[in-house]
């Protein structure tokens, strides 16, 4: 069993679940998460029968989080989930994320299909569909370009805000907590490196996907969910959860293992 990976002179710790033996199943958290947002989740997953593996992400590992923002383009951020894949030996895998994890699952798929057997997004769509969204999500999405500056974004997430806030989105207090105190604030410049410069590339994703969007999530809005689709040009299914908010594996774990388990083959 895997208990941590490198990649890029980095270290990261991975929780490895399940028999060794069986299909596995990657899972990508988002901001301002840890592995531990899985957890309900994982254990449904190992209880059908699957392999998981749920790693720390770049920013938020204690050896892995690098302080240049050129460091956490999804390319880059791609080479990780894959020295994941190569330190625990699996070849082909079935890969679920939420949040900026689901952004950097639908980058996966797209640059390596060959690796990925099936794509179970949450939450957050494609990149590329975040273009032509309109003014209601880039209302929405205001907090992203605060997140550019540097500095002051670390200095205003203090812990009590930071609580508060995600309190307010949905997400359940004891979560809350956990996140609110973490040393993740390097995690701001997978925010960041939105703006690296370069030609910015979002692969379309062929491999069998699903994408599912809560009607109460305040930071996507409909409009951009429905755009998803435009960038999938395999087997795609699109599921609206009536009710739910933002944080789908925390609060509602059974439902997003059944999402995950309803791609898998």
């Amino acid at each position: 069993m895997v208990e941590r990976f490198a990649n890029d002179g980095l270290e990261f710790e991975v929780d490895d679940l399940g028999d060794p033996g069986a299909p596995a199943v990657v899972l990508l958290h988002g901001f301002p998460q840890d592995r531990r947002a899985w957890a309900g989740v994982a254990e449904l997953l190992v209880a059908a029968g699957r392999r998981v593996l749920v790693p720390e992400l770049r920013g938020y590992a204690e050896h892995g989080s690098p302080g240049s923002r050129r460091r956490y383009t999804l390319d880059v951020l791609t080479t990780d989930v894959l020295a994941l894949a190569r330190t625990a030996g699996v070849d082909r895998f079935d890969l679920a994320g939420h949040d900026w994890g689901a952004a950097l699952a639908f980058h996966v798929a797209g640059r390596h299909p060959e690796r990925v057997r099936t794509l179970t997004a949450l939450s957050v769509p494609h990149r590329g569909a975040w273009a032509g969204a309109g003014a209601r999500q880039l209302w929405r999405s205001a907090y992203i370009g605060l997140f550019q500056l540097p500095v002051l974004p670390e200095l205003a997430l203090t812990p009590r805000f930071l609580e508060r806030r995600l309190v307010r989105s949905g997400l359940g207090a004891e979560h809350a907590r956990r996140y609110a105190t973490a040393k993740n604030r390097r995690a701001l410049h997978w925010y960041r490196a939105m703006l690296v410069p370069g030609r910015k590339q979002f692969p379309r994703v062929t491999v069998p996907t699903l994408f599912a969007w809560g009607d109460g999530d305040e930071f996507v809005t409909e409009r951009l969910a429905r755009r998803c689709g435009r960038w999938v040009d395999g087997e795609y299914t699109f599921e609206i959860l009536r009710g739910v908010r933002h944080w789908i594996p925390e609060m509602h774990p059974r439902r997003a293992a059944e999402l995950v388990l309803s791609r898998c083959r």
